[in-house]
């Protein structure tokens, strides 16, 4: 899994993109956190979980699902966010370790801060760089790595 690949359906998220309109920053900065909940909780060994980024008129629904150290991923297009995911139409799946995944959300939010700097990231999205929950993503896959149970 690479930057590109997390990033390639979700428009908002993607450091390329433009900026968000004023109004939708919060969200869009909102999304981002709960992508890095979604893999924090993947990590502690929740068997299902998701994140979801609205790119109006659509949104975009990541859906992970865990089994032992397998994660396999969704990502489904809705027209409507508030839709069942049955109401989506799947535009990509994988299956991957959990490691995997976590070294790739990890990555992309390191690239991100180090291509715009926090500050940059502010001025850029009108919000801060979610520092706070990518250190605690990262610290928690360290502990689940040295974790020989895990």
């Amino acid at each position: 899994m690479s930057c590109t690949l997390l990033a390639a359906r979700t428009a908002p998220w993607r450091p390329s993109s433009r900026p968000p309109a004023e109004g939708n920053r919060a969200a869009v900065a909102n999304q981002r956190t709960r992508l890095l909940t979604a893999i924090a909780r993947l990590i502690s060994g929740e068997a299902e979980t998701h994140a979801q980024f609205e790119a109006e008129p659509t949104a975009f629904r990541w859906i992970f699902y865990r089994a032992g150290n397998d994660v396999w991923i969704r990502l489904l297009q809705l027209s409507d966010g508030a839709a069942h995911d049955n109401a989506g139409t799947e535009i990509w799946s994988t299956q991957q370790s959990v490691g995997t995944v976590a070294r790739a959300v990890i990555r992309c939010f390191d690239e991100v801060a180090k291509k715009y700097g926090e500050s940059g990231y502010r001025g850029r999205w009108g919000e801060h760089f979610p520092r706070t929950e990518l250190e605690a993503l990262r610290s928690l896959w360290r502990t689940h790595r040295s974790d020989p149970a895990a």
